[in-house]
């Protein structure tokens, strides 16, 4: 564990929760403990993109910026980096020169939508965005899917606030519990991990809420849709060709969910430790969040306090 920027063999993190990558090939980390965005570019360099190292809610350039145990990343077209600066309750955006500024939430939580800064999120986790830059929350501990449209108009997009539950339907009758990671395709589906109902769950264009695999019951099977389970599933990503990889957090594995809504597992092997090898005799120590950049798998390790990188 520690801050240290340099080459990838040198650079070390604290508690990473967060990844995502950007059309050049650039990974941007939410280095959760040292409450700091981290880039690494497609040398293999470690920067710190914005982050004073302190908790603080403060917005402005770089390091002169602050967070609070950040848990969420995503970029958008335009480069900029999406924030769930969990601990603030807020979503920030940091520019791709480095600025910092707050798009929605404040410190306190609150258990309704309104707009611009009144917004309140509860644990805000997991962020995507989609082309038009609509952005879209797994708040989690208020167990709904919030939308923030491109022109800043805020709703709570699925799910009934503090009523945890795993019911399909109108994306205004669904529940989820416990909410985290979140991805969205080009069709504009919404991919949810429904971490504690053990489920990842989809969101279709008009607002329709089915269970795309796993069950109520946790556990590690492979297999067709509802029949495969998790167990507390965290991050997600798409591919180009609509595989949709999860960071199976609670039991230490990279799952593959093909668009047939077959399950099967990429990488580890089940135990924790940080054993590079192939496939499942490799090893992870709660992999929180994946993300797909040239062809290859990428993992925030977290109590590895490693980014490992998974190639085919």
């Amino acid at each position: 564990m520690g801050m240290i920027n340099g080459t990838k063999e040198n650079a070390s993190f604290a508690n990473p929760m967060a990844i995502a990558a950007d059309k050049k090939g650039n990974l941007y980390i939410a280095d959760s403990h040292n409450n700091m965005i981290r880039k690494i570019d497609a040398a293999g360099n470690v920067t710190t993109l914005a982050g004073s190292g302190v908790a603080g809610s403060q917005d402005g350039p770089g390091t002169g910026a602050s967070f609070f145990y950040p848990m969420g990343i995503a970029v958008d077209d335009s480069g900029n980096i999406i924030v769930c600066d969990t601990h603030n309750n807020r979503v920030r955006k940091i520019t791709a020169d480095g600025i910092v500024s707050t798009i929605a939430g404040r410190r306190d939580t609150a258990t309704h939508s309104s707009a611009g800064s009144d917004i309140k999120f509860d644990n805000p986790v997991g962020v995507a965005v989609d082309h038009r830059g609509n952005l879209y929350i797994a708040d989690m501990m208020n167990d709904v899917i919030k939308k923030i449209s491109y022109d800043q108009k805020i709703t709570n997009f699925a799910g009934i606030v503090s009523d945890a539950g795993s019911e399909n339907g109108k994306a205004s009758s669904s529940s989820f519990y416990l909410p985290w990671g979140i991805a969205v395709d080009s069709a504009n589906n919404i991919y949810v991990s429904d971490s504690y109902n053990n489920m990842i769950r989809k969101i279709d264009p008009d607002g329709n809420v089915t269970t795309l695999a796993g069950h109520l019951q946790k556990g590690s099977s492979d297999g067709q849709d509802t029949a495969a389970s998790f167990f507390h599933p965290a991050g997600i990503a798409l591919d180009e060709k609509g595989n949709l990889y999860v960071a199976d957090m609670g039991n230490n594995k990279i799952r593959k969910i093909s668009p047939d809504r077959m399950v099967t597992t990429v990488a580890g092997n089940g135990l924790r430790g940080n054993h590079d090898d192939r496939d499942t005799l490799a090893s992870f120590n709660k992999p929180y969040s994946v993300t797909i950049s040239n062809g290859c798998i990428y993992v925030a390790d977290y109590q590895n306090n490693l980014i490992r990188k998974i190639s085919f």
